[in-house]
């Protein structure tokens, strides 16, 4: 148990330090606003990682950043509120950014949007493996850059930013990475979508941890709204990260 303990408290450790870092960071226009839920959703977070991360992990699934009505609400990664609240069981306070921009306010578990990118990612999660303890047994859901960007009321993506801005983020992002795959020992990095899975090889070239990548579930993807779960986990079958069933393979 203390094994355990000490796991999720490096983890926790490793993200308030990278929440420090970027905080030291700033973003030009057509940046508006810059959300960091490591820091008003941290207890969110840090329940996440003290229940789920408490243990060596085969498989890390590694998103690009916080969605809008996802961890920007929830602190969790994927964290739509359905799936954080009914199925991970995780529903705390949630707290402000220091500047809300007013066309995206952070509601946290009362937020009535749903993230479909998050409903299909946990969805798939949950039918194949049923509860929370049989994924996380092997799995664990982190996201490459903590921050969400907004222009105005628009979503921001990262790979959107100028190099000259990129390029300290991606540092800190990257070494944040090489700590966790540290701490975790995976054997495989999965990013969901390209940038992620494009982050992690260049983080972690070094390692021998194997990177590959499954689409991304965000409803502006033509391809996963044609039946998102079956072909990630057909990609997921086809790298041997899973089973033909679904199930962890070897």
């Amino acid at each position: 148990m203390e094994r355990s303990g000490a796991i999720a408290e490096s983890l926790s450790a490793a993200a308030r330090d990278l929440s420090a870092r970027l905080a030291q960071l700033s973003f030009a226009p057509p940046v508006s606003h810059v959300y960091d839920p490591l820091s008003y959703a941290w207890q969110a977070h840090e329940t996440y990682l003290r229940r789920y991360a408490a243990s060596r992990k085969r498989v890390i699934f590694l998103g690009m950043n916080p969605g809008p009505f996802g961890m920007v609400q929830t602190g969790v990664p994927f964290g739509e509120v359905a799936a954080v609240r009914d199925w991970l069981g995780i529903e705390t306070g949630v707290g402000k950014p220091l500047a809300e921009n007013p066309r995206r306010p952070v509601e946290g578990f009362a937020c009535q949007r749903s993230e479909v990118s998050g409903r299909r990612l946990w969805g798939l999660f949950r039918e194949r493996f049923g509860s929370p303890e049989a994924f996380f047994a092997e799995h664990f859901v982190a996201n490459y850059c903590p921050l969400a960007f907004f222009d105005g009321g628009r979503n921001l993506t990262p790979d959107k930013l100028p190099a000259r801005e990129a390029q300290p983020l991606h540092a800190a992002c990257d070494a944040h990475l090489q700590v966790l795959a540290a701490i975790l020992q995976p054997a495989w990095v999965i990013g969901v979508g390209a940038f992620a899975e494009a982050r992690a090889r260049a983080a972690l070239s070094a390692t021998g941890v194997r990177v590959g990548r499954v689409l991304h579930p965000s409803p502006a993807s033509p391809l996963a709204n044609q039946g998102w779960a079956s072909a990630a986990a057909g990609q997921l079958a086809a790298l041997g990260v899973w089973g033909s069933s679904g199930c962890p393979a070897g």
